[in-house]
């Protein structure tokens, strides 16, 4: 007999799927991260029925998706017997994870979801554990003799890595926690204190994140580099994406070492003689991912058809350099019930007043 508790039930909201219910639904988690919010927003557009999901009940993919439904989070107990009660109730065929730290529990539970009717597309759990390991990820790089700046999570370490410094968590995203340093005492201090951080050297020139995709069978579908012109918390807001073979040579180097597949995006950095940097992988869809379906390279979808045909080959995806990003708030809107509440807004044409800001006439 099963004495465990049984899960906590999924709330969320239903939105009228407009005659949808016949065809599969894609559910997707972490509905209230950037690239999960990309991902729902890509695959409304294109037609399918989303379930969203997100351990926060009020992230806002769940109000773009089809259905949005609040789960516990990934280190729950019962977190895969939530998503298998959802798919099972929503009739879901596949999953899209875009928060990576969710990662090695799907991967545990994929079994149970595939008994469930849910096809999963997951990367190996080492892979992941390397990628979210600041540290290990830069012996990984190191072992295979990719461009990567120098490391250590040890005060004595810190011999053989130049300043200046960038100390942060060797587990982590964005800009959370990140330290630049100039001093050695400093960063000394810094590492003696806390020991669960990293210090680096502290990299110049360009910056710059690559989405790629990796088929199962380890083949490089598509690396697609971007500038990141301008961040705000880690997020790029102001981008463009450009061609390069420094930066798709290094990049494929660097998912090669760490056996990654599936979607996942490269940050580095290039300098002013041109040698490009890797810094990390995150095995996940990025936040800037916008920009990359924009500029013609459809990953998602891509994604999606290698979930549910594992077998099938997929195309190699091009995109078009120079394609422009600049980044906004949007809203929005529901009552106390979860029911969308209309755009004010929403009514407004793009364009409908001259530079100066003056209305032009209809």
């Amino acid at each position: 007999m099963n004495s465990s508790p049984p899960p906590p039930p999924a709330t969320g909201h239903r939105t009228p799927s407009h005659g949808l219910h016949h065809r599969p639904a894609v559910l997707v988690t972490g509905a209230g991260g950037p690239a999960g919010i990309a991902v729902i927003r890509r695959l409304m557009a294109l037609g399918h029925r989303v379930v969203a999901v997100d351990a926060d009940s009020a992230a806002t993919g769940a109000a773009l998706a089809t259905a949005g439904f609040t789960v516990p989070r990934a280190d729950h107990v019962r977190f895969v017997d939530a998503l298998i009660g959802v798919a099972v109730e929503h009739d879901v065929d596949a999953l899209i994870g875009t928060v990576a730290e969710e990662l090695p529990a799907l991967a545990a539970g994929a079994d149970r979801l595939r008994a469930a009717g849910v096809a999963t597309w997951l990367p190996e759990t080492a892979s992941v554990e390397v990628c979210c390991d600041k540290a290990a990820f830069a012996r990984a790089m190191r072992g295979a003799d990719v461009a990567h700046p120098a490391t250590t999570d040890t005060a004595t370490g810190l011999v053989s890595v130049p300043g200046p410094w960038v100390v942060k968590p060797r587990a982590g995203r964005g800009s959370r926690g990140v330290q630049l340093l100039d001093s050695r005492a400093a960063v000394v201090d810094a590492l003696h204190r806390d020991p669960s951080l990293i210090a680096q050297t502290r990299l110049t020139g360009r910056e710059f994140t690559a989405d790629t995709l990796v088929a199962r069978d380890g083949e490089l579908l598509t690396v697609v580099p971007r500038w990141r012109e301008e961040t705000k918390a880690g997020i790029s807001v102001k981008g463009s994406t450009f061609d390069s073979v420094a930066v798709t040579d290094v990049v494929a180097g660097a998912l090669a070492a760490v056996r990654l597949t599936g979607p996942a995006n490269v940050q580095g950095f290039v300098g002013d003689d041109g040698r490009a940097t890797v810094v990390e992988i995150n095995p996940r869809f990025s936040g800037g991912l916008p920009l990359t379906l924009a500029a013609g390279a459809d990953v998602v979808s891509a994604h999606l058809a290698g979930i549910r045909h594992p077998d099938a080959p997929l195309p190699h995806l091009w995109f078009t350099p120079g394609v422009r990003m600049r980044r906004y708030f949007a809203e929005v809107f529901t009552d106390a019930d979860g029911v969308p509440v209309p755009d004010p807004s929403a009514v407004l044409a793009v364009g409908s007043t001259d530079r100066a800001g003056d209305e032009v006439p209809a």
